[in-house]
């Protein structure tokens, strides 16, 4: 009984750490992007790898029809979906 509860915790901690380090990979880092400016046109690839975000909760204005916020490299870009020209770029630290 005694090593199936370290084998448990073994599994468990593995698990935890894990999920701890792949948070940390996709959300940890600052990127800067002195490329990314107002009328600018933001790459696919870029954009594509962009985590869709909820404006409300980070606080962020309300997007325009056909625009949508993304979190990418740790800015919060908000862009026209289909052209990807941006229309604002904001630092993610600067909203938390």
């Amino acid at each position: 009984m005694r090593l199936l509860r370290k084998a448990f915790a073994f599994s468990t901690l593995a698990v935890v750490l894990s999920t701890g380090l792949a948070l940390a990979e996709d959300h940890g880092h600052y990127v800067r992007h002195d490329e990314w400016k107002q009328g600018a046109h933001i790459r696919n690839e870029d954009w594509n790898r962009g985590e869709r975000v909820d404006y409300k909760h980070y606080h962020l204005q309300e997007p325009p029809r056909g625009y949508e916020w993304r979190q990418v490299d740790g800015n919060y870009v908000l862009a026209a979906a289909a052209t990807g020209i941006i229309s604002t770029v904001v630092i993610a630290s600067t909203i938390h």
